[in-house]
């Protein structure tokens, strides 16, 4: 049973991890995370995230950092090892929500999920109506000039 350490700019990953007890307070035990502050020197967050891990029970742990390249991932990309550590970047509200929903699947199969929640949960939402709404105060001449553009 796969555990899940989250891994971000302060206050994002705390902030998620409250977003989780929203839905589902029940799995809390199995979901860790480690804000990184600005100014913390690396060694302190690679400490820390040593920690964060070792207390994990000894279960499979699924890495979740906010930015691929900054600060959080790569420190986690250091501490991965591909087998009983995997790491997805990039993580958002609908992947941590997908990965709850699954937390007893193998973590091979979370990792899977984790992608997949992140990707789904992105989309443009169309508007029917149009988004400039100063246009409805312009008077009949500016409003017509406006159309011949």
């Amino acid at each position: 049973m796969p555990g899940l350490l989250i891994v971000a700019h302060t206050p994002l990953a705390s902030a998620l991890r409250a977003v989780a007890a929203h839905v589902f307070p029940e799995r809390l035990d199995r979901v860790q995370a480690l804000d990184v502050a600005p100014d913390e020197p690396v060694e302190q967050v690679e400490a820390r995230l040593r920690e964060g891990l070792a207390g994990m029970s000894g279960r499979p742990v699924l890495l979740l950092t906010d930015v691929f390249g900054a600060t959080p991932s790569n420190v986690a990309q250091r501490l991965t090892d591909g087998v009983e550590v995997r790491l997805v970047t990039g993580v958002n509200v609908p992947m941590l929500w997908r990965l709850l929903s699954h937390l007893d699947e193998p973590l091979e199969a979370l990792v899977g999920r984790a992608v997949a929640g992140g990707s789904q949960g992105v989309m443009q939402i169309a508007s029917q109506r149009p988004q400039n709404q100063a246009l409805n105060s312009l008077s009949h001449d500016q409003s017509h000039a406006h159309h011949q553009q």
